[in-house]
This record gives structure tokens, C-alpha cells and sequence, in this order.
């Protein structure tokens, strides 16, 4: 699509012979129409959706209707996405388009609907139209005397600098301060305790006029123009400043670094102006993104806002759209509102019906700043002045419904109890009068209409805030219920920022060829403390799932793993759904890594059934962690417990898997730091936001901080494998969890009717449907292998009626979460008790099995004779029920037999610079043991030949695994590149033991000769039997 002239026409004409060549094909065929539209759209899906360009499936399409596509306008055609007013643009290819990309991660099926231009809804398109304005005479206003008269100074202020050295753009600040009189009783705060003067307003206005001329100052009420005090990001010296302005004229060559140079001038008087110009005209053109930066308060000239913004004119839509945020805030820094970035945001907004919605509840949701809501109040009126009547009317109605929401959540909130639910029918019931009349865009996304409320889908939450839970049915006939949550009470700024900067890392990841699986899902602030965010389909918080194996589930590996194999059942289904966790947590690590990402618990991180991880409520962030007393509850790094470690690895000891899952860390990482800069500029242009959590330079330093900018990415690897080892042995995580599970424990009870009453069974049985049982006892125990060692219990039981009694397999873990949920159901009633899990030693062994046989017997034969309400309860008689897994016959595998081979291969990084050798070992695979257990291996380096031993190097020891992730850097200085190409770099691999000698795993020798040390080199070598001989 963008080739062109001749070349294009060209490529039109191939497709169009494709297509008919095509259609020959479907007719040779002779099957019928909708059976090959089926296998044609597979083969398109599978093969070449991505690259393909619209046009080409358009053409497809409609060789099923014409016979000869040449006589065809394709450009008259286009594709709709079933659901949602949004169209596919046909010059560009098919994978590029968001809604495509999501289809894919979902692996979900892609609806799209084949229209012709005319039949597109264009109800929002602008009309020209006349208006004639009656312009009203001004009367005055009279003063109360009983407060203003008394403000009398007459004093005359004088600054002693000279208006010629003045940058044209000085604003003057007036700030109005108060102190309270303690001697009047009459005050209605005279009970309260003043710690000193309270801002009681702030006024400013532009030292020289528009035309740059020092006028008469015209005295009027507006808001103070924020003057942020904030020095440069990286704190530049006086030092650095001087060198880098004399030296200004060589750092062409260097275009990022411009905003460097600018910060640097000495001086912006009149004098000092046509200098620090010409440098901005002979500078090359910035790119978009890093031109941001001038926009920010440290820039106030108009010259050089007005460039930023003609470079900044060259950005997409789509890009226009994720950073539209950050300009909304830079117009705070703006001199005039007759300006270069005024009429940029207004003029892009009238081409692009996204830009303009998200823009106006932008404007809207700064009404409510106390310094700057007067200027957004003018900047929304012109707006709204030139987006066209429809458009007007369309942003009334989204403003009237969100109104509404307000109301009934405000409402939902006030009450409690079981009058909660009734508030909340009244109030959904009124908002279906709305949509008697109104069909309406949602503010979250304008591409989605709808048409009334599902309100017996309608409900709310039982956490704090008590948002709403609400069901829309589509406008679209072709498309699925829209669900939101509209919350009151909470500020969603702070949400909308953190989400904003993981979907532009999710796009950095995403353009370098990684494709971390990230959930993006859209939050929008409304209004002062309300707004709404969009609800993921089929995903469940951790603690929902951790509880169904008792409320210290969060201390067990396995409910993740499991629950993930109750919606995945095939191996097929169940290992996309791993390799799906596994990818979106390392996203999620790195993002709240960075982002200082706060307050983690259980009951805010998600999981979709499909394997996806994703992270919810960002109320801390920047490193302002939640305390627990004096303590903060965040001590690890990022969140990452040993059951996510359990879906990583495939099981309780560490593979090959849990390695990819630490290079996609370090690799995801890395890409982040390359792009700090943007990070940092986006994140200083919400400083004036008003947010509590992002307030000054200390905030930006977290960031900062967390990038390591000046270290290499070897370096920065080592660092994050090190973060990773400390959050997965982080006690403090678990116990976080655990003692939120306690604390939501009375909003969970039992599950809901809809939910499996054990996490092991999908139905829930009765002693109707499956018989009375007279008989049951734990019969023996099993040796089993899933992955990992494990023992099983058989009970038998016997029903009246029948005459062979039935076996069933339960672990020592599904018995306890049935005792755990009978003290739930019962908490009044003196229940058995239950055998202690805690033993000393080993777990699985056969000893302990031997002993929790004979304990679980005694508990269930308890059970069964204590009070028919108890043991003929619907929850005991689930945990009886034959489940699929207890007619399969499982075989014992056995553990590896010693094989007196050597095997494995270790992963290394080598690289020579400024006279040094690095050897990072990062990652071994695969290792044998004689007698079969688990190694704990480490890395023994020389240099050869070394007589003295002088050259060895070690990593630290891995513990009991086979597959160890070290990332550890062995250094060699001092060593130049000619004397290297005469050395071999010999390594070991050696277990570590306590009580017996060190054995040797396998080894390599490496001649560094074979190497261009010039680059950095990453391979895989495989292990052999030749030891060290050292």
C-alpha cells in the first residue's frame, strides 16, 4: 500500500489475478461455498494474516460475489470489527491493527464484517454551521466589605532586575496567604489547630503582552501558572552546564542531546536570544518522542516550544493517542493559550474521532485542578467550539451517563447490608431510562456503543470502595456484552498513569521482537475520585484461587498449576497456557520493578484461565510501599512465590523453563533501560498532575534508580538474575498474602453456586445423587510422579446398594482443604482433628505416608460419625465422588538410575574490553548424576596454561537443582587481546557436598583464539567427561 505509482498499480493487479486464481481453484473444487469459506479463512489465519494487507482478505471476500474483480472498486470496501464501530484501514497490513493482536492473544476467533463506505456511521462527523453571538454588556459586581475592605497596602514591591535581561516568557506570581486569628471566637476553625499561613488564592499573568511589549498589567482572576522548581533529570552540575555550552557547536552529531545543551545556557535575556536560536535552527530535526522533553516547565520559550512541536507534528495517531496525557499537562507550561501545542492538540483532534474523545475527558478531568482548571476550562470551550454539533452531543450524553453511574455507586456505597442490593436495582433501573432514549459510546473506548444495561448482570464488589460491576449489551448485534467497573471514591489517575507506561513498554517489547503476552486493559478517570476501568473476561485474583486449598493457601505450590489444569485439561491446552504465565510474568516483574510498583498482594494480582498474569489497582507506586506498622509489607523486589515457580518450572525443582523465564527477565529489562530517557520525560511531564505519589525529583530518581543507566547490559543481567533470587525466597510475600487472606476471609466464605465447591472437583455432589455411604476408610497409600514425588492416599468406599465398594485417590492436601472449608461451613460445630502437616525432615517419604495413613483414617472415621448435618453434608459427599483421574490407572515412575555418563550443556556470554575478559556464566541445562539425585553444582574457570593456579574463578553454589541459572560475571583483567589468543579458558562443573568430596559433572576447554573478542559472543557448549586437571 504505501509503493508508489506504477509499482502500486502493479501489486494491485497481482492480487486481483490471485483472488480470481483463487475463486478458479474454490470452483475446481466443487465443494460448497461456506465449507471453503471456513478452511480459507484457517489458511489465512495460520499462514499470513499478519503481513497480509487488508486488501488482499477484502479481495478474498468478494471473489465469492463477483466474477471478475478488475471491474471491482476495492477501494470502495472496507473491514468492521464485529462489536465495535472500528474499521481496519486497508493500505496497512492486517497484524498491525490492536484489535488483531488481541485476537491473537486471546486465541480467540476474528469477527469482521465486510461493508461498503456508505453504510459507515458517520453521525459524529463535523458540519459547518453559523452562529451569531449577542455579545452582553458587563455589569459590576459589588464587594462584601466585611471581609475585603480590610485589605488595604498600597505598598510598592520592587525586584531589582533589569526588564532587558527578563526572558520574554516571566510570569508574575501572586500568592494570597492568610493566617487564622486565634482572638476571634466567632471563627468556625477556631477550635482547630493552625501549624501556619493557608493558601487562600493564587493569581498570575504574563509580565509582557502577547505582542511582547511591557504593558499596563491588567489585574484578572485566574489561575497561578505553576512555576515547577525542578532541575534537570540527570542534576547537571555548574560545571557540567559550562562545558557542555562551550562545547555546543560539536554535539551535532549527538541529536538527543539538544535539551542537554538548551538547560545549559548561561543566560535568556533578549541579548543572549539570537544565539541560543540559531543553535535551534542548525540543529538536525529530534524525533518525536525525544522532542517531548521540550515541552516540559524547564523550557518555557516560545522558539523553542514551537519546534518541539513541529517536530513532535510528525507522530501517528495511534502514538498521539498513548502519549496524549503527557500533553495535556505540558499545556500547563504554556505562556499563552494562543499557542504552537494548542493548535496542534486541537487540529489533530479535529481529524481523528479517537484523539477528540480521549482528549475531552482529559480536559474534563483537569477542570478540577485548583491551579490550572480556569485555563482547561477555555482550552475544553474551544474544543467543543470547533468538534461539530454531532460530536458535541455525543460527549453530552457519555457526560450525563457517567453522571448517572456516579450517582448509583455513590448511593450503592452510602448503604449496607442487604439494602445494598436494592439501592443498587433502583439506581440501574434509572439509568435504563436513559438508554430508553440514548444509545452510547462508553468513555473508556468510543468505538463501543450500547444500547441498554443487562441489569440482572449487574452488581457490585465487597472490597472497600464498593465499585460497581456493570453489564452493557451491545449496540452491534455481531458483538459480546460490554462489562465495566465504575468506581467513586478513589483517585484512577494514578491507575491511568501506571497502565500507560506498562503499555508503552509492552509496545518497546513488541517492536524488538518480544512478545511478553501483556494484558493492557483501559482505565479512565471521569472526574474528581471516579471513573471507570475495563474488566478482563474469565480471570480470577490469586487470593480467589489460593483459598480454595484454605486460607494458608498462599503458602502451597500448587493451586496455580492446578487451577491452570482445570481450564486447560489436554497437555496440548495446558502447556500454552504455561508458556503463556511464563512470559506474561516476566512482563509483569519487570514493569512493577520499575515502575516501584507497590502494595502487592494477592487480591490485586490475576490470572485469565488462559495463562495470562496481569497485575490490578495501582494505588502505590514510585517505591511508596504500604506499611504494616513500621515495617513495609513490600520487602522483595516484585512479586514472584514458589507456586508461580511451580507453573514456571512444570514442577517443585528447577528446568530448563525457569531459565527462560530468567532470560526473558533480563531481556525485557534491558530493552526498558535502552529507553530511560522516555520514561523519565514522560513521567516529568505528570509531575504538576497533582498526584501525591509523583511530586518532585525524588519520585524520578526511583525510576532512575531502577534503570541503572550507567551500567552495561551484562551488568544490568547479573543485577536483575539477583532481584529474581531475592523475591522468589522472600518469606515476607507469603506471609503478605496469608494475612490478607485473613482479612478477606469474611467476604469469601463458601463458594457461589455457579463456583466448584472443591478446587479438585468441577461439580458439586450430593447424597441424593450418589447414595448414602455405609463403609469408608483410607485403604493404602501410592508412590506417585507428577512431575515431582509425591504420595497418594486410597480410600475405599462402600454405598448402600452396592455390592463392590469403589476406590478414590486423594491427597494429604485435598484433605486438608476438606477440613479447611467444613470449619467455613461450620463454624460453630467441634469438628475431628486434623493430623499436623508440619514434620521434621522430609515430606515425602515413605515413613510419613505410612504414619498420615493410620492419621487420616482415625480423622475420616470422626468425620463420619459425628452429626448427620456434617457428614451427609453436599461438601463431604463432593470430596467421595469418583472423579476421571481415579479410573485411570497410573504407572510409578521410577527415579533416574545411575548411567555413569557425563551430560549437559552450560550457556556463556564472552566478551574483551578496556584490557578485561568477561565470562558471564549464565544458565546450565541438563546435568547427570551418578546416583541420580539432584546436584548442587557451581562453576570452577582457569585460564591455560596457569602453573601458579592465580586464574581460578568460581560462581556461588546452585542448591539441589539440575538446571541452574547463575548469571554471575567472571572477570580476567589486565590481560591484553594478543596474549588471550595464546590462552584456553577451561571450565569445570563440580557438586558442592557437605559430607564427601566435591564430584566432578562435566567440563569444556575453550580456545579463546576461536573467538572475535571484539564482539560479545553467546552460546551453548555442551559438557564433557575431561577434568580439570588443576
Amino acid at each position: 500500500g504505501g509503493r508508489g505509482g506504477g509499482e502500486g498499480r502493479i501489486l494491485r493487479h497481482v492480487l486481483i489475478l490471485f483472488a480470481n486464481y483463487l475463486k478458479k481453484i474454490i470452483n475446481w473444487v466443487g465443494r460448497g461455498r461456506d465449507h471453503f469459506v471456513l478452511k480459507t479463512f484457517v489458511v489465512l489465519k495460520c499462514i499470513c494474516i499478519l503481513s497480509s494487507p487488508v486488501e488482499l482478505i477484502i479481495m478474498q471476500a468478494l471473489c465469492w460475489v463477483h466474477d471478475d474483480l478488475s471491474e471491482v472498486d476495492i477501494g470502495s470496501y472496507i473491514l468492521k470489527v464485529c462489536g465495535q464501530e472500528e474499521v481496519l484501514q486497508n493500505k496497512h497490513c492486517i497484524g498491525s491493527h490492536e484489535y488483531i493482536q488481541n485476537c491473537r492473544k486471546w486465541d480467540t476467533e476474528i469477527k469482521l464484517q465486510l461493508l461498503t463506505h456508505s453504510v459507515i456511521c458517520r453521525d459524529l462527523a463535523r458540519t459547518v454551521s453559523i452562529y451569531l453571538v449577542n455579545i452582553a454588556a458587563s455589569k459590576k459586581v459589588g464587594t462584601y466589605k466585611n471581609f475585603f475592605y480590610l485589605i488595604k497596602w498600597d505598598e510598592l514591591i520592587i525586584f531589582p532586575i533589569q526588564i532587558s535581561q527578563l526572558p520574554l516568557e516571566s510570569v508574575l506570581c501572586l500568592t494570597l496567604f492568610g493566617i487564622l486569628n486565634q482572638s476571634s471566637g466567632s471563627s468556625p476553625d477556631s477550635n482547630k489547630q493552625r501549624k501556619g499561613p493557608e493558601i487562600l488564592g493564587q493569581v498570575s499573568l504574563p509580565l509582557f503582552d502577547f505582542r511582547r511589549n511591557v504593558g499596563a498589567i491588567q489585574v484578572m482572576v485566574c489561575n497561578v501558572s505553576y512555576k515547577l522548581k525542578l532541575t534537570f533529570v540527570y542534576r547537571l552540575s555548574k560545571e557540567d552546564k559550562e562545558f557542555l555550552w562551550e562545547k555546543r557547536h560539536y554535539c551535532h552529531s549527538h541529536t538527543s542531546s539538544l535539551p542537554k545543551i538548551l538547560v545549559s545556557a548561561p543566560h535568556w535575556d533578549w541579548a543572549s536570544l539570537p544565539e541560543i536560536y540559531s543553535l535551534l535552527q542548525q540543529w538536525p530535526p529530534l524525533s518525536p518522542l525525544a522532542a517531548l522533553e521540550l515541552l516540559d516547565s524547564k523550557f518555557a520559550d516560545q522558539e523553542v516550544r514551537n519546534t518541539a512541536v513541529n517536530w513532535i507534528e510528525t507522530l501517528s495517531d495511534d502514538e498521539l493517542t498513548d502519549f496524549l496525557p503527557q500533553f495535556v499537562q505540558a499545556l500547563k507550561y504554556e505562556t499563552y493559550l494562543d499557542s504552537a501545542l494548542v493548535k496542534f492538540l486541537l487540529a489533530r483532534a479535529l481529524g481523528s474521532i479517537r484523539i477528540a474523545h480521549y482528549l475531552y475527558w482529559l480536559l474534563k478531568d483537569t477542570l478540577y485542578d485548583t491551579k490550572f482548571g480556569v485555563r482547561y476550562e477555555q482550552i475544553l470551550g474551544a474544543f467543543l467550539s470547533v468538534c461539530g454539533k454531532r460530536l458535541r452531543e455525543e460527549l453530552e450524553k457519555q457526560t450525563r451517563l457517567v453522571q448517572l453511574f456516579g450517582m448509583v455507586a455513590e448511593r450503592v456505597k452510602q448503604t449496607s447490608g442487604s439494602a445494598r442490593q436494592a439501592a443498587l436495582q433502583n439506581g440501574m433501573e434509572r439509568v435504563q431510562l436513559f438508554f430508553l432514549k440514548n444509545k452510547c459510546r462508553l468513555p473508556l473506548n468510543p468505538s463501543l456503543v450500547a444500547k441498554e444495561l443487562n441489569i440482572k448482570a449487574c452488581s457490585f464488589f465487597s472490597s472497600n470502595a464498593v465499585p460497581l460491576k456493570v453489564a452493557l449489551i451491545n449496540a452491534d448485534p455481531l458483538g459480546e456484552e460490554i462489562n465495566v467497573m465504575f468506581k467513586v471514591g478513589e483517585d484512577l489517575r494514578q491507575d491511568m498513569l501506571a497502565l500507560q507506561m506498562i503499555k508503552i513498554m509492552d509496545k518497546i517489547w513488541l517492536q524488538e521482537g518480544l512478545d511478553l503476552r501483556m494484558v493492557i486493559f483501559k482505565c479512565l478517570s471521569t472526574g474528581k475520585d471516579r471513573g471507570m476501568v475495563e474488566l478482563v473476561p474469565a480471570s480470577d485474583t490469586l487470593r480467589k484461587i489460593q483459598v480454595e486449598y484454605g486460607v494458608t493457601g498462599s503458602f502451597k505450590d500448587k493451586p496455580l498449576a492446578e487451577w491452570l489444569r482445570k481450564y486447560n485439561p489436554t497437555e496440548e491446552e495446558y502447556e500454552k497456557a504455561s508458556e503463556n504465565f511464563i512470559y506474561s510474568c516476566a512482563g509483569c516483574c519487570v514493569a512493577t520493578y520499575v515502575l516501584g510498583i507497590c502494595d502487592r498482594h494477592n487480591d490485586n494480582i490475576m490470572l485469565r484461565n488462559t495463562g495470562h498474569m496481569f497485575h490490578i489497582d495501582f494505588g502505590k507506586f514510585l517505591g511508596h510501599a504500604q506499611m504494616f506498622g513500621s515495617f513495609k509489607r513490600d520487602r522483595a523486589p516484585f512479586v514472584l512465590t514458589s507456586d508461580m515457580a511451580y507453573v514456571i518450572n512444570g514442577g517443585e525443582k528447577p528446568t530448563i523453563r525457569f531459565q527462560l523465564f530468567v532470560d526473558l527477565c533480563c531481556q525485557a529489562y534491558n530493552l526498558i533501560r535502552k529507553h530511560a530517557n522516555l520514561f523519565l520525560n514522560l513521567l516529568s511531564l505528570m509531575l504538576s498532575s497533582g498526584l501525591p505519589e509523583l511530586s518532585g525529583v525524588q519520585d524520578l530518581k526511583y525510576v532512575q534508580d531502577a534503570l541503572q543507566p550507567q551500567t552495561t547490559d551484562a551488568e544490568a543481567t547479573i543485577f536483575f538474575t539477583r532481584l529474581i533470587e531475592s523475591s522468589l525466597g522472600s518469606v515476607a510475600t507469603k506471609f503478605n498474602f496469608f494475612i490478607h487472606n485473613l482479612a478477606q476471609l469474611r467476604f469469601s466464605g463458601l463458594p457461589s453456586n455457579d463456583e466448584p465447591i472443591l478446587s479438585f472437583s468441577a461439580k458439586t455432589y450430593s447424597l441424593k445423587q450418589d447414595g448414602r455411604i455405609k463403609q469408608v476408610s483410607v485403604f493404602t497409600y501410592q508412590k506417585r510422579y507428577n512431575p515431582d514425588k509425591h504420595y497418594i492416599y486410597v480410600v475405599r468406599v462402600l454405598r448402600e446398594g452396592q455390592v463392590e465398594p469403589t476406590f478414590v485417590f486423594r491427597t494429604f492436601d485435598e484433605f486438608q482443604e476438606l477440613h479447611n472449608k467444613l470449619g467455613i461451613l461450620f463454624p460453630l460445630w467441634k469438628l475431628p482433628g486434623f493430623p499436623n502437616k508440619m514434620v521434621l525432615g522430609r515430606t515425602h517419604i515413605k515413613d510419613v505416608a505410612a504414619k498420615r495413613k493410620v492419621e487420616l483414617n482415625s480423622y475420616i472415621q470422626s468425620l463420619m460419625n459425628s452429626s448427620s448435618e456434617v457428614a451427609e453434608c453436599d461438601l463431604v459427599y463432593t470430596f467421595f465422588h469418583p472423579l476421571l483421574r481415579d479410573d485411570k490407572v497410573e504407572g510409578i515412575d521410577g527415579i533416574a538410575r545411575p548411567t555413569g555418563k557425563v551430560g549437559g550443556e552450560v550457556k556463556l556470554s564472552i566478551s574483551y574490553r578496556n584490557s578485561t575478559l568477561f565470562i558471564m556464566v549464565m544458565h546450565i541445562k541438563d546435568l547427570v548424576t551418578e546416583d541420580g539425585a539432584d546436584p548442587n553444582p557451581y562453576v570452577k574457570t582457569y585460564l591455560l596454561p596457569d602453573t601458579h593456579k592465580t586464574s581460578k574463578r568460581k560462581t556461588k553454589i546452585s542448591r539441589k537443582t539440575r538446571n541452574p541459572t547463575f548469571n554471575e560475571m567472571l572477570v580476567y583483567s589486565g590481560y591484553s587481546m594478543e596474549t588471550l589468543k595464546q590462552r584456553e579458558l577451561q571450565l569445570s562443573v563440580l557438586s558442592a557436598e557437605s559430607l564427601r568430596e566435591n564430584f566432578f559433572l562435566g567440563g569444556i576447554t575453550l580456545s579463546l583464539k576461536d573467538f572475535n573478542l571484539s564482539k560479545e559472543t553467546v552460546n551453548w557448549y555442551r559438557l564433557t567427561g575431561k577434568r580439570s586437571h588443576i
